[in-house]
């Protein structure tokens, strides 16, 4: 417990060595430690002095939260730190999906290793002005299962903060995993005194989502995390008409693909059909989707990112969506929703404040 470390054979939810409530409250009941902790000395965590000396060099942090696993909180994740390197700012990328980490794949940058220097642990760079760090890099083995109690995630997150050395940065965009949990109580608490601009949610059209998406809201509110707003992702499935696959279902049930021959007869009989999208609903939005939920609870909806068959082969590959091979349907709606992300009050003074 040196420190106010939690030591690794704690309990799941133990409040810490520090906490006034240690070694007292119910979450306590049957730790080995419980009675070191309730005699202890109390007092602040000398590691949160670290970490605000070491989050000083970063301007704005972002969590990006879901109440549900799943719904592509990665994958923007991960477009959002695109984005905004394209943009020339100083970007970082910090995953505590422990573990669930897939950032490392989704920036194309498996098998990476986390290098040590005299100034704390290196981020691992996709360009110069995005850096990323994650579990992930730490793993022997990328199938290796990372089984720990929630002590020692706190513990590794805590280092995370205090011992990589971002250098200066203009965004910090932190991906969690989903649920109200103690890596996100970890977070926050940790940050809270260096200052977090807020958090995005995101989150599927259909009420199995939403339900899980408003606990998480009220966690925001609870912990007074700003909400920066929602986004509604994989909100029907959008592909070119000519990009789609064509079946026909003969009388014995077998499929037949007809692909070729609807796409010769289009182009022979109705070429002005060759630009349109078709577009699909996957999941139940009739409950109004994320548009009404927000409205509801008082937060900002920043937009809909259709699910896009080229977005997700961009995630596969590690790879900016914005660049290449374009995601001609998803790359429009992500650019509008980090526009108006980048309109919001405390996002856009705080920019005008660095430039001044």
């Amino acid at each position: 417990m040196e420190n106010g470390e939690i030591p690794e054979n704690a309990n799941e939810h133990c409040p810490g060595p520090q906490s006034e409530s240690a070694g007292k409250s119910d979450d306590c009941e049957g730790c080995p430690n419980q009675q070191i902790c309730a005699t202890a000395p109390k007092g602040p965590d000398p590691d949160l002095v670290a970490i605000a000396e070491r989050m000083a060099t970063v301007k704005h942090k972002i969590l990006v939260l879901s109440g549900k696993g799943g719904v592509g909180k990665s994958t923007f994740s991960a477009q959002l730190s695109f984005a905004l390197a394209a943009m020339d700012f100083q970007v970082g990328l910090l995953d505590i999906d422990i573990c669930g980490p897939s950032i490392p794949k989704m920036l194309g940058l498996e098998g990476q290793e986390i290098h040590q220097s005299n100034l704390g642990w290196s981020p691992v760079y996709v360009e110069s002005n995005l850096g990323v760090m994650s579990v992930g890099f730490m793993l022997e083995n990328p199938d290796d299962p990372v089984v720990w109690r929630g002590p020692r995630k706190n513990s590794l997150i805590k280092q995370f903060l205090k011992d990589v050395y971002w250098s200066e940065l203009d965004f910090l965009v932190v991906d969690a995993p989903p649920g109200t949990s103690d890596e996100h109580i970890s977070i926050v608490q940790y940050l809270n005194a260096t200052g977090i601009d807020g958090a995005i949610i995101v989150t599927t059209p259909q009420q199995v989502s939403l339900i899980d998406v408003r606990k998480e809201v009220s966690f925001c509110r609870k912990v007074g995390l700003q909400v920066l707003g929602v986004v509604e992702n994989m909100s029907g499935l959008s592909n070119p008409l000519m990009d789609s696959k064509f079946l026909k279902i003969t009388e014995t049930g077998e499929e037949k693909d007809v692909t070729d021959w609807v796409r010769e007869y289009v182009r022979e009989r109705a070429p002005e059909l060759l630009n349109v999208i078709t577009q699909t609903e996957v999941f139940d939005s009739s409950g109004g989707g994320a548009l009404k939920m927000g409205r509801g609870m008082g937060v900002t909806f920043l937009g809909k990112v259709p699910l896009d068959p080229k977005l997700c082969k961009a995630a596969e590959e590690g790879r900016s969506c914005f660049i290449g091979e374009n995601c001609g349907v998803s790359a429009p709606a992500l650019k509008k929703i980090i526009e108006k992300l980048m309109e919001n009050p405390g996002i856009s003074k705080m920019l005008v404040d660095d430039v001044a």
